[in-house]
C-alpha cells in the first residue's frame, strides 16, 4: 500500500519547509509514504525548497492556474505514481499532520472513499465570529445538497481512495473543497469525517481574500454543481414556479371576469400567458438538461476507465 501526501503550493517559500517538517514518513497500513508538491506557477523559491526538504515528486504549471486546477493535477499525478490513498494538506501548516493516520484509517479499513478532517471551528482563535458563522452555514448547505454528514466542508485536510481520486472532476476554478464533497455525495461515494486539530496561523488565507467574495463564489459553486448533477429537478422547480404564477394570474382574471369586473384586468391575462409560456419552455429545458446529464455520466464513466488504464503499469517488453 502506498500513501502519497500532496500539497498545492503558490509562492509558499516562507512556510513550506515548516509544513514538510511535520509530515510523516511512516503511517500505519502503508508500506510506502511519499510526498508530492504541486507548484502552481510559483515565482519564488517554492520548488527548490520542496526539493531541498526531501519531496519525492514535484509537478506543476508554469503559470498560476488556481487552487482547484492544482488540486486536480496533484490527484492525477498521485494516481499515476501508484498511490492507493492520497492525503491533501496545506502548505501553510494549518493542519496538524499527526492526524494523517486518523484520516487514512477509514479508507484503509474499507469504510470510506473520502475522509474530511473536521477542524474545531469554534475553538480557532484567529477565525473571526463572522467567518465561524459562515463556515457553519456553508457546511450546512453542503450537507443538504450532497446528502452527507460533513461538519467542516471547507476543510482542505482530506484523504481520498485511489478509486475516488479517479472519479472526481472539478469544474470550478476557485476551490475544490465544496465541489468534491457534493460530487462525491451525488456519485454515491462513502464520505465521512474525523476530528483534527490545527496549528498556529502562519499567514493570512490566500483563498478567502474577502468574506463577501467567498460567499458569492461559494454560492455560485453550489448552484453550479446542483445544476450539473440535478438538472431535471433544478429546471423543473423553476418551470413549476413560473407556470404556477401564471396560473394564479389567469385564475385571478377569470374570477373578475365571471363576477362582471373583467375590464381593467387584461394585463393579468397577458402576464399569465407570458409566465405560463416561459414555464412550459422551462419544462422542456428540464428534459433536455436531463438528457445531457445522462450523456455527461457516460462521458465520466469513459474518463474514469481511461484514467484507470493510464494508471495501470504496462508490461515490460522483452
Amino acid at each position: 500500500m502506498k500513501l502519497i501526501i500532496q500539497i498545492p503550493c503558490y509562492n509558499e517559500e516562507k512556510t513550506l519547509a515548516v509544513a514538510l517538517a511535520e509530515l510523516p514518513r511512516e503511517v500505519p497500513g502503508f508500506d510506502q509514504v511519499e510526498w508530492l508538491i504541486i507548484d502552481d506557477g510559483s515565482t519564488d523559491n517554492t520548488r527548490q525548497i520542496a526539493l531541498d526538504n526531501g519531496v519525492d515528486h514535484v509537478v506543476g504549471y508554469t503559470k498560476n492556474q488556481g487552487l482547484a486546477r492544482g488540486f486536480m493535477l496533484g490527484l492525477d499525478a498521485c494516481v499515476k505514481q501508484g498511490a492507493d490513498v492520497i492525503v491533501n494538506t496545506d502548505a501553510d501548516n494549518q493542519y496538524n499532520a499527526s492526524y494523517i493516520p486518523d484520516l487514512t484509517k477509514p479508507i484503509v479499513d474499507g469504510k470510506a472513499d473520502m475522509v474530511i478532517g473536521a477542524r474545531p471551528i469554534q475553538m480557532i482563535e484567529h477565525f473571526s465570529l463572522t467567518k465561524k458563522m459562515l463556515q457553519h452555514l456553508g457546511s450546512s448547505v453542503v450537507r443538504k445538497v450532497s446528502h452527507t454528514n460533513i461538519p467542516d466542508a471547507p476543510s482542505g485536510f482530506r484523504a481520498f481512495s485511489r478509486e475516488a481520486a479517479m472519479k472526481l472532476n472539478v469544474f470550478n476554478e476557485y476551490t475544490y473543497t465544496l465541489e468534491t464533497i457534493i460530487q462525491a455525495g451525488m456519485k454515491q461515494m462513502a464520505v465521512t469525517s474525523v476530528p483534527v486539530e490545527v496549528n498556529e496561523d502562519l499567514r493570512p488565507s490566500k483563498l478567502v481574500k474577502s468574506i463577501s467574495s467567498y460567499i458569492k463564489k461559494s454560492i455560485i459553486t453550489i448552484l453550479r454543481i446542483f445544476v450539473v448533477y440535478k438538472p431535471f429537478r433544478f429546471f423543473l422547480a423553476i418551470g413549476l414556479a413560473l407556470f404556477s404564477l401564471g396560473m394564479v394570474l389567469g385564475l385571478r382574471f377569470l374570477y373578475y371576469y365571471l363576477t362582471g369586473d373583467g375590464q381593467g384586468h387584461v394585463q393579468s391575462v397577458v402576464l399569465a400567458g407570458v409566465m405560463m409560456g416561459i414555464g412550459f419552455q422551462t419544462f422542456l429545458v428540464a428534459f433536455i438538461a436531463d438528457l445531457l446529464s445522462v450523456n455527461r455520466k457516460l462521458l465520466e464513466e469513459v474518463q474514469y476507465r481511461l484514467r484507470k488504464l493510464e494508471s495501470e503499469p504496462r508490461p515490460k517488453k522483452e
